[in-house]
């Protein structure tokens, strides 16, 4: 089975192969511009404690990370909207 890493650049590689490859520089720039500008440096990063939140799931349902924790671990993805 594949790590998560190895699924995600099979997932950018197979992006890449359709895209115009003038369009990938320019994301690939782009990425490397906003790494080079330290804005990574605020960015949670995995095994950080999140602040107890509370925002609507896909349903409109309010998720509030304190109670969803009662259950156990959790993991947390951010999901930028449809594009």
């Amino acid at each position: 089975m594949p790590t998560l890493a190895q699924t995600l650049k099979r997932i950018r590689e197979a992006g890449a192969a359709r895209r115009d490859p003038a369009i990938t520089r320019t994301l690939v720039r782009g990425t490397a511009d906003l790494k080079a500008s330290g804005i990574l440096d605020g960015v949670v990063k995995a095994g950080d404690r999140a602040p107890l939140f509370a925002r609507p799931n896909l349903s409109h349902d309010t998720v509030r990370l304190a109670r969803v924790l009662r259950g156990g671990p959790v993991v947390v993805s951010f999901f930028r909207g449809r594009w």
